[in-house]
């Protein structure tokens, strides 16, 4: 959350000459409400079956750089479905987190103690962010430039 997913995802589409899409969006346009309010209204089991469809749809359908949420890869299949694609995972720690997001959103993971609960999340996440990233890319103190172009290293690709 706060990582910079969805800014350098467009820089990278940008660099790569490729189309951007972000299953966020996606879910948020097809549901006509925000995530929030589908967390809400259904619970997170709800959303998290909404988000697997969104993914599965947007790395069949579509052949650019795809920005997923954060807890996409909590779903087994999802990872699955990434082991196919060059993926990046933009890491950084909790008090970048606090710098950029302020921890203070409406993020409805981070509800109540947002600090704790942030750190609670990694450490749930880290290791399948992991298990399917291609690179890590560490954002912190970086510029989105400079992430990406970290993320393009990494990757070795090249820009048009």
């Amino acid at each position: 959350m706060g990582v910079g997913k969805s800014t350098v995802g467009r820089l990278l589409a940008e660099r790569l000459g490729v189309g951007y899409r972000d299953t966020d969006e996606d879910i948020v346009a097809a549901q006509g409400r925000a995530i929030a309010e589908i967390f809400v209204d259904e619970g997170e089991a709800a959303f998290r079956a909404i988000e697997k469809a969104a993914v599965r749809a947007a790395l069949t359908e579509h052949r650019g750089v795809v920005a997923l949420g954060g807890g996409a890869v909590m779903d087994a299949d999802t990872r699955a479905l990434l082991a196919g694609h060059q993926v990046v995972y933009l890491s950084m720690d909790v008090e970048e987190a606090v710098k950029r997001t302020g921890l203070n959103v409406a993020r409805p993971l981070l509800a109540v103690n947002p600090r704790k609960q942030w750190r609670e999340l990694m450490e749930a996440r880290r290791h399948l962010y992991e298990e399917v990233a291609t690179a890590v890319v560490a954002t912190d103190g970086r510029t989105p430039e400079e992430v990406t172009q970290a993320a393009l290293d990494a990757l070795e690709l090249k820009q048009v």
